[in-house]
């Protein structure tokens, strides 16, 4: 049994996806290793890659006459079915990345949209000496528009070109300690969320998301 799973508890459910197309991506990397992480932790992963989720760019005029695309329901379909989610994204030009924006965008258009009420980790990976923390910044304004409850601590791997040893572990034992501890951490707050059902919480909607009830308790069915 994993450190942190228990028996008679429904397991905490988490996708993690690499939000880079390149095969040999340092953030694909990164996203299974935070998996191994995740399933260390008492977590059930599913682990994705962009190319699981292929979608043109978004476009009102495709969307009107042929609907969503398969690969964002696709995507809509993995976060819905679990707790929370872990996304590791490089930084282009100190922002997110056009595929990863597009995806959240044509996803955002199915409703509900998934993305509120779950749960996010976001890392990231760059041979840049800050380690793609700009883009993850960037990246959390439209995740907490939708209602995602973005995790407050982040990592992020700089100079990820010589940050891996043979076996996928990070080469310096201190990111790796910190990647675990946040993972760790992130884990424990998804479990209290999903197992503590008394707990409500006040909703405060993003513009054009409506609610009939302003107090909801955690557990929705």
């Amino acid at each position: 049994m994993t450190p942190d799973a228990h028996p008679m508890l429904p397991p905490v459910r988490v996708l993690v996806f690499g939000a880079a197309l390149r095969a040999e991506s340092t953030n694909a990397r990164l996203a299974a290793l935070t998996a191994g992480l995740v399933v260390e932790a008492g977590g059930v992963v599913d682990l994705a890659q962009m190319h699981d989720f292929d979608m043109p760019l978004y476009d009102g005029d495709i969307e009107a006459a042929q609907g969503v695309p398969p690969g964002a329901l696709t995507l809509r379909g993995r976060i819905e079915r679990c707790d929370a989610f872990v996304i590791s994204s490089p930084e282009y030009n100190a922002s997110v990345p056009g595929v990863l924006k597009n995806a959240i965008d044509w996803v955002s258009r199915v409703q509900p949209q998934p993305f509120k009420t779950k749960h996010a980790l976001l890392v990231s990976a760059s041979p840049s000496m800050v380690g793609g923390n700009r883009g993850l910044w960037a990246l959390r304004v439209p995740l907490e528009h939708l209602g995602t409850r973005v995790y407050p601590d982040m990592f992020s791997l700089p100079r990820a070109h010589e940050g891996f040893t043979d076996d996928g572990r990070l080469a310096h034992s201190g990111a790796q300690e910190r990647l675990a501890e946040t993972v760790s951490g992130f884990m424990h707050l998804v479990r209290a969320d999903k197992e503590y059902v008394c707990l409500q919480r006040r909703w405060y909607e993003f513009p054009g998301d409506r609610t009939d009830a302003p107090v909801t308790h955690r557990a929705e069915d």
